[in-house]
């Protein structure tokens, strides 16, 4: 019975592993497309089951799916692959035709490269959209093309700035994505000369537009895919008995975050995930010029010269020279010779090094005098000492980089408070252990400089106790700094949307006092100031709120001063998703009726605690602006308040705020109130809620149609993607990710 046991030992011994990978008799190509390793075409070809390339017909297919495979890259750990365009077509009278419009790409082991690839959406009368997975976590992004003609030669060469294309950059990491198409218009006003949408991630590299007509017969576009090993990074991956780098290579981590790839060490090519590993370089028969007089000899991953009797190796090791010494003393005279040579090159390096320490420190001084002169430092030290009063110019004063280094602990990551579409908000506590908020712009973009610029600039001439006060700012970095009372107890869209445990509900007064309170501050800006400003960011994340919950509105980078002989401004649209003006999204004119439409969304979202945009919500109802004046249209307002100030019992009151609200949201800036008239309302509503010495039914009519007077209810426009902020001058600025939706076939 021993016996037979050993047998079986040894015959399991010897019988080789059929798990083993065996690629000698693996086809290495399949048409066109090379397949290495650790890819392969068949059976014990490739390392796991998602490296699989199914050839049929001299064509690559990626496992078993319809993915065709044009190219593996082991270098970049990339794969190119062809990916189905997204049409949507329509007849002239804006019928859908047989066209699907969406597809979609389902790979759970692969990720979009966010360096090769962009989306493109074409067409005149588009918006797309690519919906993407990061982990479980969902990501949407878009954008916008409008135009009433097209220039086909332009787009030929260059969709961004392009009328009838549009483009956005992709978020790194993302998986399994859906590209969607839509229509404003079904293209009834655009058919004759653009019938179609057009949609697709495609590699930037290899996209060239031709013209509408090829686009429309194109099936498909070649998409980049990141591709690595594992779920690991080196360090891990290294302790594992699976581990794929064979002999002569090393480990990198993945450009995508996931997993690692391999690559061949110096000296050394090949495939590194081959079984086989890296093969040694002969660099003595690839480099016919090594080791003149001298004989090349070759190691493993480099190679070394050999000199023959009466020859030496120069300095560089790459050839052999004629040795002339010839006396005894001669080592001496080399003694010495390093000798002097040493003691010049100390002297040399000490008078270099004194010399490199004064340049640096003069290049640090200039560097710092011309960041100053960059961010407008001149201008504003002359606006800090001739334009403010004598106690102003105490109060603000101009940092230097290492007080407020200091304050943010060398600006650390522990220290942000908030992200925003201008810069990073850092908490700083200065000597006197005074909390502020430090702002940062953001690196290199000249955008960003010009609205500091132009928030100091307004902050100068605005004083309000509802205005987060500004303390001073740094002007000698690259990236402007300014320097605000810090406010402790976040933005109000944090306490409404953002609800915690142990978070204070707002009550139905305490909204109230807070619209009151913002209201006032865009109130003050139209009709208080020497100089009228336009804030053109009024939202819930702009506005703070202290330890007692009075408001404070910030953020005044997209703000502009209106000239005291103007009511009106042509200026870029600029505003934020969900807040912008219709009105002044068509026309690109800037009045302070801005401003009050923006605040009309603030007031929706203290009424019904909802977001201003929200995918989540169903597509007609996305956006608040919409969905608020269609409740106000069927009588459902009850429906869409915050539950909490409906069980307050405050119906009235409720309804006079909602109806505030509308004449805010009308489209025509003719019909909505001034933001005095606004404050004045609010502050009217919070009188007679604390002192209810009147019936409201006593009123004269005169009274109740003060500001709540019958308005007619007019189309909204739904503009939504990441609350991210939106720049443009007739359309949708391409480098900004935007989706713009009309309702009620309004225009």
């Amino acid at each position: 019975m021993k016996i037979i046991i050993i047998i079986i030992i040894i015959i399991a011994f010897l019988i080789p592993n059929s798990q083993t990978t065996n690629t000698s008799s693996c086809l290495d190509r399949c048409g066109d497309v090379e397949i290495p390793f650790p890819f392969g075409s068949g059976e014990n070809c490739y390392l796991e089951p998602k490296y699989l390339i199914t050839c049929t017909n001299s064509t690559a297919y990626l496992t078993d799916s319809t993915i065709i495979v044009e190219n593996i890259s082991l270098k970049d750990g990339e794969m190119s692959v062809m990916q189905f365009v997204t049409k949507d077509c329509y007849s002239k009278k804006g019928t859908p035709e047989a066209i699907n419009p969406y597809n979609s790409i389902w790979l759970s082991d692969f990720t979009i490269s966010a360096t090769k690839n962009k989306f493109v959406a074409l067409g005149c009368d588009t918006y797309g959209t690519i919906v993407a997975y990061r982990g479980n976590r969902k990501y949407t992004t878009g954008c916008i093309s409008s135009c009433d003609k097209i220039d086909e030669d332009q787009l030929r060469k260059s969709c961004s700035g392009v009328v009838g294309c549009c483009e956005t950059p992709i978020t790194s990491g993302l998986k399994n994505f859906t590209v969607w198409l839509s229509s404003f218009y079904n293209h009834t006003y655009v058919w004759d000369f653009n019938p179609c949408s057009y949609a697709f991630v495609v590699d930037e590299s290899k996209f060239k537009f031709s013209s509408f007509e090829a686009l429309r017969n194109t099936e498909k576009q070649p998409l980049v895919l990141d591709w690595s090993i594992g779920v690991v990074s080196c360090d891990e991956a290294v302790k594992l008995t699976n581990y794929s780098c064979k002999a002569n290579s090393k480990c990198v981590n993945s450009n995508n975050g996931i997993g690692y790839l391999c690559q061949c060490l110096n000296g050394y090519h090949g495939n590194p995930y081959h079984p086989q590993g890296c093969q040694d370089i002969d660099e003595c028969k690839s480099i016919t010029s090594l080791c003149n007089n001298g004989e090349c000899r070759n190691l493993p991953g480099t190679w070394k010269c050999e000199c023959p009797k009466g020859f030496l190796l120069n300095a560089t090791g790459t050839g052999c020279d004629k040795d002339f010494k010839q006396s005894h003393n001669k080592r001496a005279v080399i003694l010495y010779a390093a000798l002097g040579t040493t003691i010049g090159l100390l002297a040399l390096l000490t008078t270099s090094f004194l010399v490199w320490w004064k340049v640096k420190k003069r290049e640090l001084t200039n560097l710092r005098e011309k960041f100053f002169k960059q961010n407008g430092g001149l201008i504003l030290q002359q606006q800090l000492s001739t334009q403010l009063s004598r106690e102003e110019s105490q109060s603000t004063k101009i940092f230097s980089e290492e007080e407020l280094q200091r304050a943010t602990n060398n600006f650390h990551e522990d220290r942000i408070v908030g992200k925003g579409g201008y810069g990073i908000v850092y908490k700083g506590i200065m000597p006197n252990n005074k909390v502020v908020a430090i702002k940062r712009s953001k690196l290199g973009v000249q955008t960003e400089t010009e609205q500091f610029i132009n928030e100091v600039t307004v902050l100068l001439q605005i004083s309000h106790r509802n205005v987060v006060r500004l303390l001073g700012c740094c002007l000698e970095t690259e990236t402007p700094l300014l320097v605000y009372d810090f406010v402790s107890n976040g933005t109000l869209s944090q306490h409404i949307h953002e609800k915690s445990r142990d978070a204070q509900v707002l009550s139905w007064d305490l909204r109230v006092k807070i619209a009151e309170e913002i209201a006032r501050v865009p109130a003050y800006l139209h009709s208080e100031c020497s100089t009228p400003i336009i804030h053109r960011d009024v939202k819930t994340t702009n506005i703070l709120l202290d330890e007692n919950y009075i408001a404070k509105v910030s953020d005044f980078g997209a703000s502009r001063l209106i000239p005291l002989n103007k009511s009106e401004l042509t200026t870029l649209v600029q505003g934020t998703l969900g807040y912008l003006d219709p009105e002044y999204f068509q026309s690109g004119q800037l009045t302070d009726k801005s401003d009050v439409y923006s605040f009309g969304v603030v007031l929706l979202e203290l009424l019904t605690s909802k977001k201003a945009v929200s995918f989540e919500r169903l597509e007609n109802e996305r956006n608040l602006a919409m969905l608020f004046l269609k409740s106000m249209q069927e009588d459902s307002l009850i429906e869409i308040l915050d539950k909490s100030i409906v069980q307050e019992g405050r119906i009235e009151a409720i309804k006079k705020v909602a109806k505030l609200a509308s004449m805010c949201l009308s489209v025509k800036g003719q019909e909505r109130p001034t933001m005095k008239e606004v404050a004045t309302e609010l502050e009217g509503l919070r009188i007679m809620e604390k002192h209810p010495w009147r019936e409201e039914n006593n009123l004269s009519p005169e009274e109740s149609e003060y500001l709540l007077g019958d308005t007619a209810m007019v189309n909204a426009f739904q503009i939504d993607i990441d609350s991210e902020m939106y720049s443009t001058c007739t359309g949708c600025n391409n480098s900004k990710n935007c989706i713009l939706i009309p309702y009620n076939h309004g225009r």
